[in-house]
């Protein structure tokens, strides 16, 4: 009977796909036979865990898996950050226009941002319980962007987020000038700004 162990690489590197399977010292059949006796889990179509690997947040895992520029953004970002209590029905994700837009399992909403303002405010964090990473905007891109894209987010998702952050001490030149760089930012936040002075 196969036995599947993990060695400190693979434990350094939980998530599996049939075509990282050698990592694991098994083959794309050993894989699929650890997934239905349970040793594996499967979180997504191709993705796998370790039955016994640290809670991890399945979305991230296969938004990252499927795009290395996965990047979380728009309401999902402003939940990171904790400038809204608004809990997304999906994890809001970028990618850039023209990417093809991954086929998922997971509750993931994809966005396509222009790809010359794709990387602003974008950095990159740790997935918890894997050794995996995915991009995220900072709290100020994704506000900017949420007074961007205001009609589809909601213009008071955007200004509680601009209230928040400032009550905070943001500081609104350094919102300003990532907002200068986003199309159709500046005016709105601009607004907002004097208004809430």
């Amino acid at each position: 009977m196969y036995t599947f162990h993990f060695n400190k690489e693979v434990l350094a590197m939980p998530t599996l796909r049939p075509s990282t399977a050698g990592d694991a010292c098994m083959s794309r059949s050993g894989l699929y036979r650890a997934a239905r006796e349970g040793r594996l889990e499967r979180i997504a179509r191709g993705i796998y865990l370790p039955a016994d690997a640290p809670a991890a947040d399945w979305d991230w895992i296969e938004a990252a898996t499927r795009r290395r520029d996965a990047t979380i953004c728009l309401t999902s970002a402003l939940a990171y950050h904790e400038l809204t209590v608004v809990i997304p029905a999906a994890l809001d994700v970028a990618i850039p226009r023209g990417s093809r837009t991954p086929a998922t399992t997971g509750a993931i909403a994809w966005h396509q941002f222009d790809r010359p303002t794709f990387e602003i405010g974008r950095e990159e964090i740790p997935i918890p319980g894997t050794d995996q990473t995915i991009g995220i905007y900072s709290a100020e891109r994704s506000i900017a962007d949420a007074f961007r894209m205001r009609g589809e987010v909601g213009y008071e998702l955007a200004r509680e987020a601009l209230k928040e952050w400032l009550r905070r001490g943001g500081k609104p030149t350094h919102l300003m000038e990532i907002a200068s760089r986003l199309p159709r930012a500046k005016s709105p936040l601009l607004q907002a700004l004097e208004a809430l002075a």
